[in-house]
């Protein structure tokens, strides 16, 4: 076979289809919160749609699910398991210098 030929030719690779996150059964909802936090990173942020594995319905859903979740106060907004820690304490500068005259 031609060289030329070959490049057009589709690899014959074989990959293993992994399973969707979300079966059939499974009902995307506010209250479920064990299917809600699998799509929450540990800072408490919504992962995208391409880390999820997800349709763009299922996305959707995911998304209204969540910020409801919040808003009943069933999630937080914001994950503060980890404060933020200073190893030494600055002084801040609020920007305006007085002149030493």
């Amino acid at each position: 076979m031609d060289k030329s030929k070959q490049l057009f030719l589709k690899s014959k690779r074989s990959f293993r289809r992994r399973l969707p996150p979300i079966q059939s059964g499974d009902r995307i909802d506010y209250r479920n919160m064990s299917l809600i936090s699998r799509f929450i990173s540990e800072q408490g942020k919504i992962l995208s749609r391409r880390v999820n594995r997800l349709t763009l319905k299922q996305q959707r859903l995911i998304t209204i699910a969540i910020k409801q979740a919040r808003i009943l106060s069933l999630l937080p907004f914001l994950n503060n398991e980890k404060q933020f820690e200073r190893s030494e304490s600055t002084p801040r500068t609020t920007g305006l210098r007085i002149k030493n005259k």
